[in-house]
């Protein structure tokens, strides 16, 4: 069992950076996959990026590569999303969630979810 707590987020203006932060409890936090989802207004939930339990495999939505960086602590049994040049289009209430080992793209295969923090990007 594993529960994440998300912080981080708010609003921001087009350009800017924000990090968001999922911290997990249990033991076997490091054994997981970890991914960070978003869900716009009137849109479905969709794949941001993604790390292998050790943090050495990565992978990201096209709309985020070269702005957006995911990476996790284990020792702090924390993932994090670092997000830079933020543009509105990225507005939308962002999701952690943990899962098996891979870089998987699919909600549906994740396990375990953040509570859901909002981030707002003004134009």
């Amino acid at each position: 069992q594993v529960q994440l707590v998300q912080s981080g987020g708010g609003l921001v203006q087009a350009g800017g950076s924000l990090r968001l932060s999922c911290a997990g409890s249990g033991r076997t936090f490091s054994l997981f996959a970890m991914a960070w989802f978003r869900q716009a207004p009137g849109k479905e939930r969709e794949f941001v990026a993604t790390s292998s339990w050790s943090g050495g495999s990565t992978d990201y939505a096209d709309s985020v590569k070269g702005r957006f960086t995911i990476s996790r602590d284990n020792a702090k049994n924390t993932v994090y999303l670092q997000m830079n040049n933020l543009k509105p289009e990225d507005t939308a209430v962002y999701y952690c969630a943990a899962g098996p080992a891979g870089l998987r793209k699919v909600q549906d295969q994740y396990s375990y979810w953040g509570q859901g923090t909002q981030v707002t990007v003004s134009s």
